[in-house]
């Protein structure tokens, strides 16, 4: 008669099968969620964001002081510099104006970077002529510059359709790095490197020089 009036009833009896049942379920989840962590999609080599179809990278040597820029036209006459940083499927990712406010931002302060390069994205075809020229904007150390130039065709796998050094010796000179054609699907069919000035078709081309940025 006491026992029906225990307020703390009494205990179940203990099931060691029972725990080590489910101790082993809970190592067989555990182990399924790693497996799940360890599996990677198989990477294509090669293969990059299909938003992009050509890349145009410029760079000169780290930490130089002078500015060099990077003009791109597409067949068109959409003309992507520092003035206009988007235009048709051409969009400059970066601008850099050599030793000039050039840094960038590392948990949360800025630290000069010693980078000098220029990037233009291309993300969509235009058949047709593409003219690339770089040209030096402002020369502080009075020496050439040597600037590497690279155009890489992204699609369906990565394809380098230009890379060379251009030397631009004193500030205001402009050059043409390289001219491409594309097909309608997007292939290069000629590249050449006859010079064209890209200043030329701008409406004032001498303001570039005096122009503060």
């Amino acid at each position: 008669m006491i026992d029906e009036f225990d307020p703390a009833g009494q205990e179940p009896a203990f099931d060691p099968l029972g725990v080590m049942l489910f101790k082993a379920l809970q190592v067989l989840a555990f182990l399924f969620f790693l497996a799940l962590l360890a599996i990677k999609p198989k990477a294509d080599e090669g293969k990059v964001d299909p938003r992009l179809e050509l890349l145009v990278t410029v760079g000169w040597p780290d930490k130089h002081p002078d500015d060099i820029d990077l003009f791109v036209q597409d067949p068109i006459g959409n003309l992507v510099w520092y003035r206009r940083r988007e235009a048709g499927f051409m969009v400059l990712d970066r601008d850099d104006r050599g030793g000039l406010n050039d840094f960038i931002m590392v948990n949360g302060e800025k630290v000069l970077s010693p980078i000098r390069q220029e990037i233009v994205s291309i993300r969509g075809i235009v058949s047709g002529e593409y003219t690339v020229n770089v040209y030096h904007f402002a020369a502080l150390t009075g020496k050439t510059v040597p600037v590497s130039v690279k155009v890489e065709k992204l699609n369906p796998t990565v394809q380098v359709v230009h890379y060379d050094t251009v030397e631009l010796s004193q500030g205001g000179t402009e050059r043409t790095a390289v001219r491409f054609v594309l097909d309608q699907k997007g292939a290069v069919v000629e590249v050449n490197h006859k010079e064209k000035s890209l200043l030329q078709t701008l409406r004032r081309p001498r303001s570039i020089d005096v122009v503060p940025r």
